[in-house]
């Protein structure tokens, strides 16, 4: 693998990508300055990765602010076509989602960080509007966890030690050794469940999703409202269907 050290890494591509993820659901729209701020790069450069994208199209101007076109989309349609994943989980997840009323979702790790793959929304739960391509830090995620868990100790280890441990709320568990004690409490039980962690209020219960090799390559949630939903409910109601429908995915995943 090349690093920012090495001769064959190209940092102003480096550079170009950091642009475009400057860019997401709580900023849609971005000034040249703030680009520039949340890429980390002189307005000059912003300037020029911007008028770069416009002209492929990828990027669409006012003359004041800036935004990601659709087109965008073409970047990881090639990951999300060969990913059978989505595809064969979706309508599980739907089944699921009409049968408990809740929102259901898939997610893959991603460096440190969850990507939604998959998802059925019930209504909104969250301050942040979920969508595919979402991301949230792995280690205040119930599926995060699960993801976490299902690697070996070492590796998650090092995914802990590359995460930025920042209290989300006041219940965020930031501790290393207590969330690595968390991680193998979710390992032996085999589901994680995160109360107010992310956001407060919110409550989300997750399991495994196991490939044909055996290994965990993604996970499934519930997610509901604090407000609505005790734990116990959760626990109870929610997690044998998780399981059911988990175990009907993998079956389908070892057809493919």
């Amino acid at each position: 693998m090349s690093t920012p050290e090495s001769g064959e890494f190209v940092q102003s591509f480096a550079r170009g990508l950091e642009v475009i993820r400057a860019f997401d659901a709580e900023h849609p729209e971005l000034t040249l300055s703030e680009v520039a701020r949340r890429a980390s790069i002189t307005r000059a450069a912003a300037r020029r990765f911007l008028l770069t994208l416009e002209t492929l199209g990828y990027v669409r101007s006012d003359g004041r602010s800036f935004a990601l076109t659709p087109r965008v989309l073409e970047l990881g349609f090639s990951y999300l076509s060969a990913l059978s994943l989505p595809e064969i989980a979706q309508p599980h997840l739907e089944r699921l989602s009409h049968e408990i009323g809740e929102s259901v979702s898939a997610a893959v790790l991603d460096g440190t960080d969850i990507v939604y793959v998959a998802r059925v929304p019930t209504r909104r739960i969250m301050s942040v509007r979920i969508t595919i391509g979402t991301r949230f830090p792995a280690f205040a995620t119930s599926m995060g966890r699960v993801l976490l868990a299902g690697m070996p100790e070492a590796a998650a280890d090092a995914v802990l030690a590359a995460s930025d441990l920042t209290a989300l709320t006041d219940r965020t568990v930031i501790d290393p050794s207590a969330l690595r004690a968390e991680l193998a409490h979710v390992r032996v039980q085999g589901w994680s469940l995160v109360d107010g962690e992310l956001e407060r209020g919110l409550r989300s219960i997750a399991v495994p999703l196991h490939g044909r090799d055996g290994r965990v390559v993604a996970a499934l949630n519930v997610s509901t409202s604090a407000t609505r939903d005790a734990v116990e409910h959760i626990i109870e109601a929610y997690l044998p269907r998780l399981v059911d429908t988990a175990h009907r995915i993998e079956a389908e995943l070892r057809l493919v």
